[in-house]
């Protein structure tokens, strides 16, 4: 009942002033934002990596309001990819990007975003890694799906990313699960209105397991973006009954959330990739974290209470 709430919080003005004044706030987001720097990230790039897993990095931020602000995110993720180049992992650490950072929303946004995010993905291919299109709210869908196809014609390992909760992604599972795809199936965590949107949990996991079907028995890579033991269990079924080995998929949870469950995916010979978000502009995210699962959400509150 209440990821609609926080939902709602995560765009607010005055919320992300009164939570992002509050003393024990900080320490708190390190527990799903790490650094705020590449510096900050580096350690731990090389300390998940020496353990087996993978990563997807995402610079934090979005809902930039000029260019110049869009230009600086993809600088921002160009400087990732040259600290990355040193450390010489290929394809063990990808980037995650959410076009919105690029200007997707501006005067012009879908050609801006695409001619930003661009050299992006060409840096991260000569570096042996790609990229994941993150999604973001249902208006901003199709403008991703067309830059994604356009990226896909000179660097198809450009990956996206679809949202189980939503009534468009059955279809858009079918038209992407094709040779050469990556796609990530996620349950969704935007605040999206009932004609476009499941709003109950049971349907949003039905949706979640038809849509990992569709995906499972294609000919792409799908990448299972959950924490929940029964889609992982029916994600591994699924894999076995499509006849699929282990380096045919992979899954794929966020930094600070089941750690225990990464390393026994891996252990397993799982491919398990760690989503791990650094930066300054972190309020969108946190909020989203919050609202995806309850027990965040205690945490939180524990945290400040006990901190208070």
């Amino acid at each position: 009942m209440l990821g609609p709430v926080i939902l709602a919080a995560s765009r607010s003005d005055r919320m992300r002033r009164l939570i992002s004044a509050a003393p024990v706030t900080k320490q708190v987001v390190d527990r799903f934002i790490p650094g705020e720097t590449v510096a900050d990230i580096v350690p731990i790039i090389k300390d998940l990596t020496g353990k087996g897993l993978e990563l997807t990095m995402d610079v934090v931020g979005e809902d930039i309001t000029t260019p110049e602000q869009a230009t600086a995110a993809r600088d921002a993720y160009l400087a990732l990819i040259d600290h990355l180049k040193e450390l010489e992992l290929g394809e063990k650490v990808e980037m995650s990007v959410k076009l919105s950072m690029f200007g997707q929303a501006l005067e012009g946004g879908h050609e801006l975003a695409l001619a930003n995010v661009r050299p992006v993905v060409e840096a991260a291919a000569a570096i042996g890694t790609t990229v994941t299109l993150d999604a973001e709210d249902h208006t901003t869908l199709d403008s991703m799906f067309a830059i994604h196809e356009e990226l896909r014609k000179d660097f198809p390992q450009t990956g996206c990313v679809i949202q189980a909760y939503l009534f468009r992604t059955e279809a858009d599972a079918k038209r992407l699960a094709e040779a050469g795809s990556r796609v990530r199936l996620v349950k969704g965590a935007y605040k999206e209105p009932a004609e476009v949107a499941y709003q109950q949990k049971h349907e949003i996991d039905k949706a979640y397991v038809r849509i990992l079907k569709t995906l499972m028995e294609g000919e792409g890579y799908p990448m299972i973006g959950s924490h929940d033991p029964r889609l992982i269990s029916i994600a591994q079924e699924l894999a076995h009954k499509a006849g699929r080995k282990l380096d045919e998929y992979e899954f794929q949870m966020l930094y600070g959330i089941r750690g225990d469950e990464h390393l026994r995916l891996a252990a397993e010979g799982h491919r398990m990739r760690v989503y791990t978000a650094y930066g300054t502009d972190w309020y969108g995210y946190f909020m989203r974290r919050l609202a995806e699962k309850p027990a965040n959400l205690r945490f939180f509150l524990r945290s400040m209470v006990s901190k208070g």
